[in-house]
This record gives structure tokens, C-alpha cells and sequence, in this order.
């Protein structure tokens, strides 16, 4: 056989697992089980708050970013494998060149440059989300505790008489001033909590279900009783640790009427998995109405928002949430 018919027979074993690389890569991007409107999202499920499309345009502007760097990276690798590979006729030791000055600038300063355009998005939206509103319309304290959640609802209830100044209730010690402000004053408050056998009775779902009212924004208070935990309601696109001692804080709007999915991210301890919740997002007339049927229950008043502090420790991070 000739040089050529044997170089020919030598590059078809690597064109056909070329060919089956592809093939692979084709049915693992469409057997995904997306449909064309989840693709665009990237595996995020579709935004309930008006805070979330900010969340979720970042993540797609993350992955634009690394789609378009590995498409540049898998593209110089198969350039070099298909046109820089050794020949079988040949044994000589090809040209070796040791410095490259404009490369090796143009793959030190790419990288800087794409970590500080995420840095400075990560940074802005971060910036936004956190940036709580002085008087919200509603704030809830979000407690979490091995092995469920507890929701104070810090408002008065329908038929409620008004209850005392927030700073001096005991069960909200753990709570630093400026967060308490935010909920109205004489607030006498509802509650719900959950056991590991609570489930929604509308849908079954495990957990306990935390009211929202639609097109009012909300302001989540959270607070630990033991160790860290996370809240994390999924269509939400955000969650927060809930940290013993320390309080943390966000701000949503709903904007979409359902029961959605909550659980604990951070892992807690031996039923972590079991710190499961709903979220349900109703009309604010509904939602006033449940606050009521909580009162009727005799679920008045707080419970225990966390571990005791002393006033200088909770109030010692001044910067407003």
C-alpha cells in the first residue's frame, strides 16, 4: 500500500470517534426532558416575584459567558488534535517555540476580564436584592429549627385587638431593633409552624405552608433556634441563610398566584431532608382571611424567634437590610 493510501487508513478510526464524540454530545444536550420554553431558562424554574427575572437574567448571562469560552477552548483542542497531530510517514520532532508574548497576555487578561464583568453583575444585582425596603407592606419572621419552620406573621389579624410595643416581647428578643421597626408597632401578630408529619392539604406536599399575599411585598425576617439553616422557596430563584445569633433579611413581591416549594439548602443535621414547606401566593383578600382563621384558632401572639442575645450583640450590626 502506498504512503498515502496507509496515512488515509490511519485518519478514518479518528474521524469516526470524532463523529461519535459528536453524536453523544448531540443526544445528551436533547435528552434533557426540556421543552422549548424551559430552555431558555436553563434549568431554573419559571419566576413567581418580581425580583426574580434579575436573578435569573444573571444566570443566563453566566452561562452565555462560559458556553462562549467553552465553545472557544473545545474548538482550539479539536483544531489542534485534527491539524496538529503527528503523522505516521513522519518522525521528525516538530518546531517548538518557548515564548509567545501576545498569547500568553491575551489568556492571562481574558480570564481577569471575565471574572471582573461577572464580578460587577454579581455585585449590581446582589446590591438590588438586598436593598429592603424601609416600611414594607408585610414582614414575616422566618424561623427555622431542627427539623421544620415556624412563620410569625408580624401584623394584626382581622378582628384582632392590637397588641404591645414588639421590642418588649419576649419570644422576639432575638430580633434586632431595626428589623422590628419595619413591622407595624402594636403588631399582635399570628403564627403557624410545622411538625415532620404537617402537609399541605391542597396539594399533599409535605411541610407547612407560608401565606403571601400577591402584588405586596413581603419582607422575610430570619432567625435559627439551633444551627444554620437556609430558606430556600424555589421559584423564588433565591434563598438566605438562617443563621443562630445573626439575622438576615430579604424583600419579594409576588406576582403569580400558586402553591410552590420551599426547603432547607444548607445541610443541618440528621432530617435536614425533612425541612420541607409550601408557599402559597393568594390574593391579598384571601391572605387577610387566613391570618384570621390562624387568629380563630387561638394561633395568637409570637413564638420564639431564636436564641436569647443580649441588646448590645443583636444591635451591634448597624448597617440597615
Amino acid at each position: 500500500m502506498s504512503p498515502n493510501g496507509s496515512d488515509r487508513s490511519s485518519r478514518r478510526p479518528v474521524r469516526r470517534k470524532l463523529l461519535q464524540a459528536l453524536a453523544a454530545g448531540a443526544v445528551l444536550a436533547t435528552a434533557t426532558g426540556c421543552t422549548s420554553k424551559d430552555f431558555p431558562r436553563l434549568g431554573m424554574p419559571t419566576p413567581v416575584t418580581e425580583e426574580a427575572p434579575r436573578i435569573l437574567s444573571l444566570w443566563q448571562g453566566s452561562w452565555a459567558a462560559a458556553l462562549a469560552v467553552g465553545v472557544l477552548v473545545w474548538g482550539l483542542i479539536i483544531w489542534s488534535v485534527i491539524f496538529h497531530r503527528r503523522s505516521r510517514s513522519k518522525i521528525e520532532v516538530p518546531t517548538q517555540t518557548r515564548y509567545n508574548m501576545p498569547l500568553e497576555a491575551l489568556y492571562t487578561v481574558v480570564p481577569i476580564l471575565i471574572v471582573s464583568v461577572l464580578f460587577y453583575f454579581t455585585a449590581r444585582d446582589e446590591n438590588k436584592l438586598i436593598a429592603n425596603p424601609d416600611k414594607p407592606k408585610h414582614v414575616v419572621n422566618v424561623i427555622g429549627f431542627q427539623w421544620n419552620w415556624a412563620f410569625n406573621y408580624m401584623e394584626t389579624a382581622q378582628g384582632q385587638k392590637p397588641g404591645k410595643a414588639l421590642r418588649g416581647i419576649k419570644e422576639l428578643d432575638a430580633i434586632p431593633d431595626r428589623y422590628l421597626k419595619k413591622a407595624p408597632a402594636d403588631a399582635a401578630g399570628v403564627y403557624d409552624t410545622g411538625i415532620p408529619g404537617t402537609r399541605n392539604p391542597q396539594n399533599g406536599m409535605p411541610g407547612p405552608t407560608l401565606w403571601l399575599p400577591k402584588g405586596e411585598t413581603v419582607e422575610f425576617i430570619l432567625t435559627s433556634r439551633d444551627v444554620n439553616h437556609s430558606f430556600w422557596v424555589l421559584p423564588f430563584l433565591m434563598k438566605q441563610d438562617v443563621i443562630p445569633g445573626h439575622t438576615n433579611s430579604f424583600t419579594v413581591t409576588p406576582n403569580r398566584e400558586g402553591t410552590f416549594r420551599g426547603k432547607c439548602a444548607e445541610l443541618c443535621g440528621q432530617d435536614h431532608s425533612r425541612m420541607l414547606f409550601n408557599v402559597k401566593v393568594v390574593s391579598p383578600e384571601r391572605y387577610q382571611k387566613h391570618l384570621k382563621e390562624l387568629a380563630e384558632k387561638g394561633q395568637t401572639g409570637y413564638l420564639p424567634a431564636g436564641i436569647a442575645q443580649t441588646d448590645h450583640a443583636k444591635n451591634a450590626e448597624t448597617k440597615n437590610k
